[in-house]
């Protein structure tokens, strides 16, 4: 099983580090790890439901808490706080990091939608407000 051996959130830089005792070191901006989010709010239940995330460029992680002693869970700033960020899932984003930025951001041209918050072609992938049906309740 992976364990990290050092961990550290850069505030100023907006990077989180993370290196395991394996030697693996991976360094990942605060939007990749908030566009990334396991949660189900994002990567939704089936790979048809993910939700592209949009005019993430500014956000930060405000906290970061262990989940036992597998894993980490993140605040950040926009309010997202479900993702459960296992040490495997970590090194698997840290393994592809490249290859899914790249994709993130041919995804996000392909729906003409942008990083930037400010974006009004963000509009379309706004959250819409619940309704008050409480099986979606979280």
């Amino acid at each position: 099983m992976l364990t990290p051996v050092d961990m550290s959130l850069h505030n100023k830089s907006r990077r989180f580090d993370i290196t395991f005792d394996d030697g693996r070191s991976y360094s990942f901006t605060y939007e990749f790890l908030r566009v990334f989010s396991p949660s189900a709010d994002v990567q939704g239940h089936t790979p048809d439901q993910a939700k592209l995330q949009v005019g993430k460029r500014d956000v930060s992680i405000v906290s970061a808490a262990p989940v036992g002693a597998y894993a980490l869970a993140f605040v950040f700033s926009d309010g997202h706080d479900s993702g459960i960020y296992s040490w495997e899932y970590l090194a698997e984003l840290g393994e592809n990091q490249q290859t899914l930025w790249e994709n993130y951001l041919e995804e996000l041209k392909r729906n003409g939608a942008s990083r930037d918050p400010d974006d009004p072609a963000n509009a379309p992938f706004a959250e819409k407000p619940r309704q008050g049906c409480p099986s979606h309740q979280h």
